[in-house]
């Protein structure tokens, strides 16, 4: 949850409630109640905080991130070999735990 991420990464650098609020210009009431759980950053302070923290939004919301791979110009022949080798490794990984 977003409240324990915040709180986490506050303590993790040894800030108090009263410091991440003057740094975000709200009160420290407001950064109690995202810590609780009671309210919820809106999108403004969710990327102020992600500044703040030096973390992606992403991490703040604990939304899981993929990768993608840009196929642009390969031939389906070509694509298809890559999709094969991405499999392989899959399943070597898989095997190997």
């Amino acid at each position: 949850m977003i409240s324990e991420k915040i709180k986490q990464l506050r303590e993790s650098r040894g800030m108090t409630q009263a410091e991440v609020a003057k740094k975000l210009g709200i009160s420290r009431s407001g950064v109690n109640a995202w810590e609780m759980g009671i309210t919820v950053p809106s999108t403004q302070y969710i990327i102020a905080l992600s500044q703040l923290f030096n973390v992606s939004s992403d991490y703040l919301l604990n939304i899981k991130t993929t990768s993608g791979i840009d196929i642009t110009g390969l031939s389906e022949k070509e694509v298809a070999a890559v999709l094969q080798i991405i499999e392989c490794i899959k399943n070597r990984k898989n095997t190997q735990e």
